[in-house]
């Protein structure tokens, strides 16, 4: 079995609320917490990239993103990002689905932070780690029960969720 790449980069997965007025900071990833209660057996790497709302993302840290892949030796990839940018960062990593080796890129989030009772995290986090395994290369958003071209995808506000088309 091959290792897996998680990469973390901050956004609602990993938020952290201090009081009723919405302040937050992007804490500690909870991604190899998840993991462990799944009792996930798949060896994994963790990479803590960034610790950033998605809104605050810069080209910069795309482009970390984009290098921290580049210079991974594993073909198989999972990105936690938050939601509202996670499509322009989807952009910019298409072009390493074929270098050498080919990649499989998913890019998964939540709507809700992962500390929270009643989350989408742990759904979103298991189906991202299966996509992974099965997808073929190419880049994907995986977000509450579907599985996306990033090509072909968008945040639709109005709804809070993903479309295709």
């Amino acid at each position: 079995m091959s290792e897996i790449l998680l990469i973390t980069t901050g956004g609602t997965i990993d938020k952290v609320y201090f009081d009723a007025m919405s302040e937050f900071a992007v804490g500690e990833s909870v991604l190899p917490e998840l993991l462990r209660e799944a009792k996930v057996r798949q060896p994994y790497r963790l990479l803590g990239l960034l610790r950033k709302d998605s809104l605050e993302l810069t080209d910069t840290d795309r482009e970390l993103i984009r290098k921290s892949i580049a210079n991974a030796p594993e073909s198989r990839i999972i990105i936690t990002h938050g939601t509202d940018t996670m499509t322009d960062t989807a952009g910019v990593l298409a072009g390493l689905v074929d270098a050498k080796p080919q990649r499989t890129i998913v890019l998964t989030g939540s709507l809700s932070p992962a500390r929270f009772a009643r989350t989408d995290a742990t759904f979103n986090v298991g189906m991202a780690f299966a996509a992974v395994q099965s997808l073929t290369p190419g880049v994907y958003i995986v977000m509450n029960g579907q599985v996306f071209s990033a090509d072909r995808v968008r945040k639709d506000r109005s709804k809070n969720a993903f479309v295709g088309w």
